[in-house]
């Protein structure tokens, strides 16, 4: 018994740092298969002993899901009780009995209570640990999918999931150059997202959150079928959680149907899982309560990770925009219908953790976490010892083991120069908001860097001596590679000083800057003074401190690839701007939240600009009006403008003014 007790305690001591790591948004501990698995084991330790421990996570929740900076905590007026979980079609059907039930999707994000009273919301609490969330309402304008106020007088209380896309989520950390900092997964990042305080609201809406509400827990009117009560929400402007209407004999064949959606990939919010529910409310709530699992509020269905034992043939190691990362490559093997042959193993320690050996015997374990992303999750039996390359894959530079402050160790390449580390920059070189180059995505961008056809931007513009090869290059042909050098041709001689000041990658130089820089000097003064020296300070929204960065990046190197792509392009001359007549002119602009007037804030913003205005991202005294069709919101935007004295116009009463 003693030696099971022991067990059970460094099961439980596994378990709960690996929670306290994933809904703490820090780096995952551990993946959710071997979760699951050594949760399972434990609760068999439990059945088995008849003990229970107090900590263990069989009978508890996280109370780590979210710590803002921000809010207060409080109590729940309904308890925010967690669901028992199951990964058999039987026990669903075994649960729902005869009566009518409910499938949705177990979304994997961070729960929210809203609270509305009097036709208004009132509260939203973050679930905390079911009895005790953080009030987060200063929030309310930057999450998107509920209503602010809506045609009901009576005690509102909502229950939903907030998520952010996967889609959202790939832009998010693209954008983070630094790749130890990115958010390990879309809940890990909403979880850090609605911990932030009033003062980053506006980066919270920036990041797309979403509400969808999966349950409807109190209505003062007799609403008693769960579907009614989801169909009201929806009417009264929620994103509700997708539903399908079932009953015991109908659950195998939804839950294959629904499942198809995962594997397929067709699903851009995550899930990690479905749920049941009875219609019947009333029913439902005569349940017991059993540890933190409310008997008949729902039943919660997690897949079956399916996995395959493969032989390791290498390990690949890809440099990226701060550290190389090992992939696994290893023979194919299908898993959830579809083929997979390589996995990301993240870095070193990862490769440590799991034992990994070399290729050539190695077996490896491979699942489809969540039923989308490879994952190697243990190494059966190792052969060997992998090698750390001491040069870097892309450039041949020396690399270095370095250990961040979280005990993550990592691969990097050394040299400043290395093309790889510089993709990003190459991404923005050919983007819309730089040369516009068709067809050449980051994926052709990596192969043509690791290819060694790249190692500067004006080497795009020789991308065709190297025709031949980039024909023989997966997923390209003749017809590809003759379209691709056309476009990259074209843009040579089609781009305009704007789009090449942008497509330099400068520091703190947008599309916005150079429109001021060019506007302010043409083409080619603004190149004439660059090499004067002279400091572009005097240009309105540019300054000391951005005037500086333009030269900090004018060293010998970059002065040279800037005339040697000057030479290579043909940017046609651009005159001055003199001071633009319309109906904005003279006038500074801050423009936040929906829009519904104009196409979307970026059609807005240029309509003030073509007309003489300027269109400024936060409110200061310099502001002449801010612009939000939510003019009574509480937002830290609206109460700046109210402090200073600055008008706050809809949308609608802009147009009465300015136009259209």
């Amino acid at each position: 018994m003693d030696e099971k007790l022991q067990q059970m305690r460094e099961m439980i001591r596994q378990l709960n740092e690996a929670s306290e790591a994933y809904y703490g948004g820090r780096d995952e501990i551990m993946t959710n298969y071997e979760w699951d698995a050594m949760f399972d084991a434990l609760s068999r330790l439990e059945a088995e002993t008849g003990i229970v421990l107090p900590d263990s996570p069989t009978h508890s929740v996280s109370t780590a899901e979210e710590e803002s900076s921000g809010g207060s905590k409080e109590a729940h007026e309904f308890p925010a009780l967690s669901l028992a979980k199951t990964k058999k079609v039987e026990e669903l059907q075994d649960w729902a009995g005869d009566r009518p039930i409910w499938l949705s999707w177990k979304l994997d994000g961070l729960t929210l209570v809203l609270t509305y009273d009097g036709g208004k919301l009132t509260k939203i609490l973050t679930r905390g640990n079911g009895a005790v969330g953080t009030n987060i309402t200063y929030l309310q304008n930057a999450i998107k999918g509920f209503p602010l106020t809506l045609p009901y007088s009576g005690h509102l209380v909502v229950r939903g999931e907030a998520t952010i896309s996967y889609s959202d989520f790939a832009k998010i950390n693209e954008a983070i150059t630094d790749e130890n900092a990115r958010y390990a997964n879309p809940r890990n990042l909403a979880s850090g997202t609605l911990a932030l305080d009033a003062k980053n609201a506006d980066l919270v809406a920036q990041r797309h959150v979403r509400f969808n509400a999966f349950t409807l827990v109190h209505i003062d009117d007799d609403i008693l079928s769960w579907g009614e009560r989801m169909d009201q929400l929806e009417r009264w402007g929620f994103t509700v959680v997708d539903r399908e209407r079932t009953d015991a004999a109908g659950l195998p064949e939804v839950i294959e149907r629904w499942t198809k959606q995962v594997e397929t990939g067709a699903m851009d919010i995550p899930v990690d899982g479905l749920v049941i529910c009875y219609d019947d409310t009333e029913y439902a709530a005569t349940g017991s309560v059993t540890g933190h699992h409310a008997t008949r509020a729902g039943l919660a269905f997690k897949w079956q990770d399916e996995s395959a034992l493969s032989t390791l043939r290498s390990i690949e190691w890809s440099c990226g925009a701060t550290t190389i990362t090992p992939v696994a490559i290893f023979d194919p093997v299908q898993l959830e219908g579809t083929t997979v042959s390589r996995a990301s193993l993240v870095n070193l320690s990862e490769l440590d953790r799991l034992g990994i050996g070399a290729n050539g015997g190695t077996q490896v374990e491979v699942i489809k976490a969540n039923k989308i992303i490879p994952k190697i999750v243990s190494v059966p039996s190792a052969v060997g010892k992998y090698e750390i390359p001491q040069r870097c894959p892309a450039c041949e530079g020396p690399t270095s083991i370095q250990t961040s402050e979280s005990g993550a160790m990592t691969l990097k390449c050394l040299n400043p120069d290395c093309p790889a580390k510089n993709l990003k920059k190459f991404e923005r070189f050919v983007s819309k908001q730089g040369l516009d180059i068709d067809g050449l995505s980051i994926e052709s961008l990596r192969d043509f860097v690791g290819a060694g056809f790249i190692h500067s931007f004006a080497d795009l513009f020789r991308l065709g001596e190297h025709a031949e090869a980039i024909r023989a290059m997966e997923g390209f042909g003749q017809k590809s590679c003759d379209n691709l050098l056309a476009a990259i041709e074209k843009s040579r001689v089609s781009t305009d000083a704007i789009h090449f000041l942008t497509a330099l990658c400068i520091p703190q130089i947008g599309s916005d800057a150079a429109k001021k820089l060019i506007g302010a000097y043409g083409w080619p003064g603004f190149a004439e003074k660059l090499d004067e020296g002279r400091s572009f300070d005097e240009v309105d929204g540019i300054g000391p401190e951005r005037s500086a960065a333009i030269y900090g990046w004018y060293t010998e190197r970059n002065r040279a690839l800037f005339h040697e792509l000057i030479g290579l392009m043909e940017i046609p001359p651009a005159e001055p701007k003199t001071e633009a007549a319309g109906s904005c002119a003279g006038l500074t602009f801050v423009i936040t939240g929906d829009v519904h007037r104009f196409k979307n804030r970026d059609a807005f913003k240029a309509y003030v600009e073509t007309n003489g205005g300027k269109v400024a991202g936060s409110v200061s005294k310099k502001t002449d009006f801010l612009v939000n069709n939510d003019v009574a919101s509480t937002s830290s935007k609206n109460k700046k403008a109210k402090d200073l004295g600055v008008p706050i116009l809809s949308e609608d009463e802009f147009v009465e003014r300015f136009g259209i």
